[in-house]
């Protein structure tokens, strides 16, 4: 499977003139071979908003025509995205990202775990971790502050994903989650791990970049330029993801990372 994850930089609040850059994306990717585009968080309609009446303003609905135009490219192109938008379902706003594949609308995932940021303070918590099982492989979605918790990434995982996509928003003092956080979620659970970042700045938050596609043993794939829109791009072997048992010597050095699991030691973390 080959993933492209575009580093992007939307206009705030101008969802006809980002969906239209997005198109033209995914369809260029597309025609280098791309299965899976993904696209950083709230990439259709910016995230730094100042109240929510002008979160409101520029949110749309799923089924609205610059969310729209991307689920024809997804079908003509015959290619899956990711994309992030402040998406508007009656009198409720979510942090969201859809997910298209050549057949229309796959899912929607909507962001669980909100920071007092942005967009974030103004929407409604998703109450669904979702492993979406596609023709390309089963995917996994979160959205930014989503993977500073190492149970959303595990829960996936337990759940069949092999590839974890993180549409994200990292302004300047969250290099780290680049540089370490993401990285780690693939390796402990033995995945694929893609972070798509932007780039620019927003009502004074400037964003840094960084996105990275990793491997199920923590190696950076593809890194982003840290200042810059950009395009990386890698082929994954997915079933390699599906395999938690790591045998670096048979029988003398081995990890089963996930059947050496003992969930009865960690019940504070549900309770």
């Amino acid at each position: 499977m080959r993933l492209t994850v575009v580093q992007f930089r939307p206009d705030f609040a101008d969802a006809g003139a980002n969906s239209a850059r997005i198109e033209q994306g995914i369809l260029e990717a597309a025609a280098q071979g791309a299965d899976l585009v993904v696209y950083p968080e709230a990439a259709i309609t910016g995230y730094c908003f100042q109240s929510a009446d002008e979160a409101r303003a520029a949110s749309v609905e799923t089924s609205s025509g610059p969310v729209d135009r991307i689920r024809k490219a997804c079908e003509g192109a015959k290619v899956h995205a990711i994309v992030g938008y402040a998406e508007r379902t009656g009198d409720a706003l979510f942090n969201s990202a859809a997910f298209f594949g050549p057949r229309g609308l796959i899912g929607v995932y909507r962001k669980t775990h909100l920071p007092c940021l942005g967009l974030d303070r103004f929407v409604k918590r998703g109450d669904a971790l979702k492993v979406f099982d596609t023709a390309i492989g089963k995917i996994g979605v979160l959205i930014c502050f989503d993977n500073r918790f190492p149970e959303p990434a595990r829960v996936l995982s337990l759940r069949g994903a092999e590839l974890i996509c993180l549409p994200t928003n990292w302004p300047e003092s969250a290099e780290r989650n680049s540089d370490f956080i993401c990285a780690t979620r693939a390796m402990e659970n033995h995945i694929f791990f893609a972070a798509a970042n932007r780039v620019g700045e927003e009502n004074e938050f400037q964003f840094v970049g960084r996105s990275k596609i990793i491997g199920p043993d923590g190696t950076v794939l593809a890194a982003a330029d840290h200042t810059k829109e950009d395009v990386i791009s890698a082929d994954l072997d997915l079933a390699s993801a599906r395999e938690k048992r790591v045998v670096q010597k048979a029988g003398e050095y081995e990890l089963d990372l996930f059947g050496e699991r003992r969930p009865a030691l960690y019940r504070e973390i549900s309770d």
